[in-house]
């Protein structure tokens, strides 16, 4: 009766993934193709930079605690959640992650919510965690030492099944934590028969990945790790990305899209993403740098807020001030608030006349921890 609980337990969480929608950037080579930030291409670009900036930015246990509270009261009158919510608050360890990952409760369903409709508020909160199981993948990738075929089945809108068919030979991130399996039967078994209503498909990934190739988007056998040990499940990172190869459909109305994970040095946006991680560098980020990348993806209030955070962390006679105020100076004119964007800009020359030795230039340098970009 024991082994039947847990089983039908991680039979019911893995439909719930399967069930969930993947939320898939393209990056497209084609002339045609959309090249703003706002578009396609710049969608997974800052993508992907926004991951890495969060995966170098230090944490510190005021946010842990800011997280802590956010939960706490969206789970409110969830006794099952709130007792795992102090579990973790008391005995989360690194190396213990991928079972939090894996355990059906609070702390998968919020990582992953944020993900799906991008919530950068709470994936700032998150970045520690985020940060821990990327370093777990990696530490258990030595598990892995042949290239392998793995497979994800998945429920998809028939248009986002035609946006992909028609990005053949283009790139592809997944924005999530990609769980997969190495039996095709067991992933087809998740997915059910049959064709499921309100337009949606039946897909079946078969991906292929050489553990080799990779070391920037770790991948690894979790199985050991994870709270259901059962099933061989290969976890990707966050922000993997793949090659399209071929889509096809057979009779039994099953999709099947087959792609590849793209080494490190293989695509043809390597250059792309090496001159946009160059403008950050290549150490400690900060929150200027966070809202230096939120305010180039266009969200200007969230760029405005986390300057606001940074400027109460630091000293009020910190000459890096000057630098803070004139980029609100600047995001604050880019929405047509031009009062605002004035009252900055005096502030900033102000602090010019406080500190009439300090450039642009030197106040960076004086301010050694923080990076213009």
């Amino acid at each position: 009766m024991k082994e039947l609980i847990v089983r039908i337990k991680s039979d019911q969480k893995k439909r719930t993934k399967d069930e969930q929608a993947l939320l898939i950037n393209i990056f497209s080579t084609n002339e045609a193709s959309d090249q703003s930030t706002t578009g396609l291409n710049g969608q997974f670009v800052y993508f992907q930079l926004l991951i890495d900036c969060l995966l170098r930015m230090k944490p510190n246990e005021e946010d842990k605690n800011e997280l802590i509270s956010i939960c706490k009261t969206n789970y409110q009158g969830n006794s099952s959640y709130l007792n795992q919510l102090e579990e973790f608050q008391h005995e989360y360890s690194a190396d213990k992650v991928l079972w939090w990952y894996t355990r059906d409760g609070f702390f998968y369903k919020i990582l992953n919510k944020a993900l799906r409709v991008q919530n950068i508020e709470m994936l700032f909160l998150l970045r520690s965690y985020i940060s821990d199981i990327y370093h777990q993948l990696h530490l258990q990738n030595y598990q892995l030492k042949t290239s392998i075929r793995i497979y994800r089945s998945q429920l998809m809108t028939k248009e986002e099944i035609l946006s992909l068919k028609g990005n053949i030979g283009q790139f592809i991130s997944i924005n999530s934590f990609l769980s997969t399996t190495v039996q095709r039967e067991t992933a087809l078994f998740f997915m059910g028969e049959g064709i499921p209503d309100d337009n949606l498909q039946r897909v079946l990934f078969e991906i292929d990945a050489d553990p080799r190739i990779v070391s920037k988007k770790p991948f690894a056998d979790i199985t050991f790790h994870s709270d259901f040990p059962i099933e061989t499940e290969i976890l990707f990172m966050l922000g993997s990305i793949f090659r399209l190869n071929k889509i096809t459909l057979d009779n039994d109305q099953l999709w099947t899209i087959e792609m590849t994970l793209c080494s490190d040095d293989e695509h043809d946006l390597k250059q792309v993403l090496a001159h946009m991680k160059n403008q950050i560098g290549n150490r400690e980020t900060d929150l200027r740098t966070l809202a230096k990348i939120v305010w180039k993806m266009g969200k200007f209030d969230l760029a405005e807020k986390y300057y606001h955070r940074l400027i109460k962390e630091i000293s009020l006679n910190d000459p890096f001030l000057i630098k803070l105020y004139e980029d609100l100076s600047d995001i604050t004119s880019h929405k047509g608030d031009y009062d605002t964007s004035i009252h900055w800009y005096n502030k900033a020359l102000e602090m010019k006349r406080i500190y009439p030795s300090f450039n642009t230039k030197n106040v960076s340098e004086v301010s050694g921890k923080f990076k213009t970009i």
